[in-house]
């Protein structure tokens, strides 16, 4: 991932965002540029202009906190702005070296037994683990119901912004389509500002951004948003329209990963579904257990009896 021009793009987005009068700036008239232009972001920031330039043009290696905090103060950079431009400034620097993630391809990863355990004991609702990529890494029984349509994708493991932006049946399954895909571009562009260096990141961004336009443009936009908590609407193809909330902490014992657990209002329409889903998905596993034991004895040879000396 170009360093430099993430920077550039991310501070030029960021500055056609903030108009004068937000800026506390007269508008004044034949403005040739949306938003603030770089002589007024340097006013407001305490630089050069052509300091200011410089930095607008990708060149971050070793400013220094102040001025950052200056940028960020003159752009109205929010709590997660703030955190993915440091990252873009370590990144350009080398600094960030210590703090990234290791390296974990998804293929390679499998979850511990305690991890597998832990998904197993929820069962009032879908849960899962996912990392920065968005691939689905783990999940109980519910969960594995709940995204079926994901899983019997092409794609192992599971992606879910690949099913977002290139399966049909996504549009479906998510009434709220284009705000759950704002959010899917989110975390990924935040992961990108944390993780510039994912190799497997890099290579899906590109996958979506040449085959989905609606991808390409909102990754064009380069916003940055927690997503820790919500509600989402999901019309699932067995059991109907649901209403779900989720909660999202970090894996301590395994840095980089967030685990997810959907839930429904006690007593809702929405909560009775998942009821229903897990009791279609216990006797879908237990058919499929069935058909399996009995192929296995139908293939299975007679043993003769021993002969009697």
């Amino acid at each position: 991932m170009d360093i430099q021009q993430e920077v550039r793009e991310f501070l030029t987005s960021r500055r056609s965002k903030i108009t004068p009068e937000q800026a506390g700036l007269a508008a004044g008239t034949r403005r040739r540029v949306p938003g603030l232009r770089r002589s007024e972001v340097a006013a407001l920031a305490g630089v050069s202009v052509e300091y200011y330039a410089k930095l607008e043009r990708g060149h971050v290696a070793g400013v220094s906190p102040a001025v950052l905090e200056g940028v960020a103060r003159a752009l109205q950079l929010d709590d997660v702005e703030r955190a993915h431009l440091l990252h873009l400034v370590q990144a350009a620097d080398g600094s960030d070296t210590l703090a990234r993630p290791r390296p974990r391809p998804s293929t390679e990863w499998t979850p511990s037994k305690s991890l597998q355990w832990t998904l197993a004991a929820v069962t009032g609702g879908p849960a899962f683990v996912l990392n920065g990529r968005l691939d689905l890494l783990a999940a109980n029984q519910l969960a594995r119901a709940f995204f079926a349509d994901m899983y019997s994708s092409d794609t192992t493991p599971p992606n879910m912004a690949r099913f977002q932006f290139l399966n049909p049946v996504a549009r479906r399954f998510y009434p709220d389509w284009d705000v759950i895909a704002d959010m899917t571009v989110d975390v990924l562009r935040t992961e990108a500002g944390r993780n510039p260096h994912d190799k497997e990141l890099h290579d899906l961004v590109g996958e979506l951004c040449t085959r989905s336009d609606a991808f390409r443009t909102r990754w064009g936009a380069h916003n940055v948003i927690r997503h820790g908590a919500g509600s989402k609407r999901f019309h699932h193809p067995v059991v109907g329209d649901l209403t779900l909330t989720w909660q999202g902490s970090s894996v301590d014992a395994e840095p980089g990963l967030t685990l997810l657990i959907y839930t429904a209002e006690p007593g809702s329409v929405s909560e009775e579904a998942l009821r229903l889903l897990a009791s279609w998905s216990a006797t879908q596993q237990a058919d499929s257990s069935t058909e399996s034991s009995t192929q296995s004895d139908s293939q299975q040879q007679p043993r003769r009896p021993t002969p009697r000396s």
